[in-house]
């Protein structure tokens, strides 16, 4: 569907990746991975053509289209946010739009009866383009999509400006859902998503019929979500058939026979100086020095990533505070004519490690602030527990900071003991490399500054702490260091996130939130969390009875029916794709060097090298037949998987 052809970018000096060479098939399902900076955005640009490479092309079938959703908020205005999700199916509003123009020219009194039969006839033939463009699923589409990414009806006739940045990235995601391309491009979709909002779309794109590269942080969407990762490292691309987890395991492997090799290499590299220091100015070996030398020349030396040390990080030894940590009482909050609470009570105690989720805008951030003291309460009380002292980050903790102050100057005002000596380890563990401990934090980005601010949080002493989305600019190094920091925090803490993998192990409650100001608390883990909500939702089907709730069942029934033959469809399919796809690398590269052969037998001194024409007419004679043969395992293998679409193609219309 798509090729990359020795695609290569480099900035001045710095080459961001070597010449990448990969195909991009039907259905695939690609995590794209590596360190900040390794180029994956820029790469998605590439593919997505807003970008030109600097070397190579991208080459792309002609019924094959790209949709990539940028990290980038793309601001929207003057729409409602129905009528802007709506410009996905811009064929069918156009169609809809001529049908309509041509039914008002129909209503004039003085058409001929031969206009009148070419306007019938025109509007015969959009119509059935219409139907052709299941138009009249359109609506159902754009409704299915916006509620499973959180939009409650009543915001469907809302003006688009009137969303934060975060619910504007939903809009731009609905809209790309909605227009199907062959190759959805996602950089970081997860970023704006609440938990319930992504495990929607994590079965939405179970089901996805096009391919999918996606970059992300979440671990816990990149192993349900990919068959195979690409990890961008040293400017080189690798690929791995695995999920997100296979792929470390797989990585370990790779990484102690690559350090095998070094080490061998290495040995061999030695010896060869060796042997050219001994004898450089011995005139007897002088043939062998030169070959020695040229031989160390030719030598492709193997390159070993950068070890990542191992940093770990320790909060300071908190206080023991009393056994209430927090309680609300009869709190009532609201800003104007909005209630987002009326009523409730809430206790924290010592040892609790809880979790708020639920859908954004439904109350988690605000509960937060009015916990920490950061906002107060519109009614009822808030009693602070014995000996508490309160640490809090939220998501514009960032703005609080001293824009002339540098990174490890922050740092190292807060920290206190051993932790000094630590501060550059510890800014490390937040992504601050090199020189950039010594930038002012005017320059910096925001996710740099919301990084700093939370590592300066961290090291203030306290007993009970709420981080309020800790881990939106973090990657999966440094999450997983701030995690196991939580593990062996002897304090109380409440966690806003959505980011399951993240969550694993460290909480021992879940506060769900849902809208109309409504909490409910489950004691136990995220998972155990999860598996309750899907058992009580699974429970409540059979009580209902209504036509609604059967036609829900039937729908869901058939989904499910669908996708387990779209798996089924893959399962039978991925050995043969592979197969053509490594049939069609391989007549790329043999087009390409019996074009370089035709290239040579026309320079005309050539001739005069009666040899040299012998071996390349050989040459060439053999990679016609071997194309020729390639070109028949290409049309069988074509032939077999349209077979075998046909046949899925079918089980999925019954």
């Amino acid at each position: 569907m798509i090729h990359l052809k020795n695609i290569g970018v480099q900035f001045g000096d710095e080459v961001l990746f070597e010449p990448v060479n990969l195909s991009i098939g039907t259905r695939e399902r690609i995590g794209l991975v590596g360190s900040n900076g390794a180029g994956k955005t820029t790469l998605l640009r590439i593919i997505s053509g807003e970008m030109a490479p600097h070397t190579g092309s991208v080459e792309k079938a002609k019924t094959a289209s790209v949709g990539l959703l940028p990290q980038e908020v793309v601001r929207m205005r003057g729409k409602t946010l129905y009528a802007e999700v709506a410009t996905a199916f811009g064929d069918i509003l156009e169609t809809q739009e001529k049908l309509e123009d041509l039914r008002i020219e129909l209503t004039r009194h003085n058409l001929t009866d031969e206009e009148r039969n070419e306007l019938i006839e025109q509007m015969g033939s959009l119509q059935q383009h219409l139907e052709m463009s299941d138009a009249f699923r359109m609506k159902s589409s754009i409704e299915k999509v916006l509620v499973g990414l959180g939009f409650r009806e009543e915001q469907f006739t809302w003006m688009t400006e009137h969303f934060s940045g975060g619910w504007q990235m939903r809009i731009e995601l609905a809209k790309l859902l909605l227009r199907q391309p062959s190759l959805l491009l996602l950089d970081e979709p997860t970023n704006h998503l609440d938990l319930h909002s992504l495990r929607w779309l994590e079965e939405y794109l179970v089901s996805y019929e096009g391919s999918l590269i996606i970059v992300s942080h979440d671990r816990a969407f990149l192993d349900t979500m990919c068959k195979h990762i690409w990890e961008l490292s040293l400017g080189k691309l690798t690929t791995y058939t695995a999920n997100f987890t296979s792929y470390i395991a797989q990585k370990e492997a790779r990484k102690e026979l690559l350090e095998s090799a070094h080490k061998n290499q290495q040995r061999q590299i030695k010896q060869t100086e060796r042997f050219i220091e001994r004898f450089r100015y011995k005139n007897t070996k002088a043939r062998q020095v030169q070959s020695r030398i040229k031989q160390l020349e030719k030598t492709e030396r193997i390159e070993l990533e950068d070890e990542e040390s191992e940093i770990s990080f320790h909060f300071p030894p908190p206080p023991r505070s009393g056994a209430v940590v927090m309680s609300l009482k009869n709190v009532v909050k609201h800003y104007e004519k909005t209630e987002v609470f009326n009523g409730v009570d809430f206790t924290v105690e010592r040892g609790d490690r809880i979790a708020f989720v639920g859908v954004n805008g439904a109350g988690k951030s605000t509960m937060a602030k009015m916990i920490a003291g950061v906002e107060p309460q519109t009614e009822g009380s808030r009693n602070v527990g014995y000996n508490v002292m309160l640490s809090y980050f939220a998501q514009n903790q960032a703005e609080e900071l001293d824009t002339a102050a540098t990174p490890v100057g922050i740092m190292d005002s807060v920290a206190e003991g051993e932790m000094r000596k630590h501060i550059r380890t510890l800014l490390g563990c937040f992504l601050f490399q090199g020189d950039d401990v010594f930038k002012t934090v005017r320059v910096l980005s925001g996710g740099e500054k919301s990084r700093l601010a939370l590592a300066k949080m961290l090291l203030t002493p306290a007993n009970f702490l709420i981080l309020d989305e800790p881990t939106n600019h973090l990657d999966m190094r440094s999450k997983e260091i701030l995690r196991q920091a939580l593990l062996e925090y002897d304090g109380t803490y409440i966690i806003i996130s959505h980011d399951r993998a993240f969550l694993e192990g460290i909480v021992n409650k879940v506060v769900e939130f849902r809208y109309g100001g409504i909490i409910k608390e489950f004691p136990g883990s995220l998972e155990e969390y999860l598996d309750r909500i899907d058992e009580q939702y699974e429970e409540t089907i059979p009580e209902r009875t209504d036509e609604k709730t059967d036609k829900r069942r039937n729908d869901k029934d058939r989904k499910r029916r669908e996708a387990e033959i779209r798996q089924q469809r893959y399962a039978e399919t991925q050995t043969l794709s592979g197969k053509l796809k490594k049939i069609e690398m391989d007549i790329h590269t043999l087009e390409d060097r019996i074009k370089e052969l035709e290239q040579k037998l026309m320079d005309e001194e050539l001739y005069a090298k009666p040899d040299e024409i012998r071996g390349i007419n050989h040459e060439y004679s053999e990679l016609k037949e071997r194309l020729q043969s390639l070109y028949h395992d290409w049309e069988e293998a074509t032939v077999e998987l349209e077979k075998i679409n046909r046949k899925y193609d079918a089980m999925l219309s019954e």
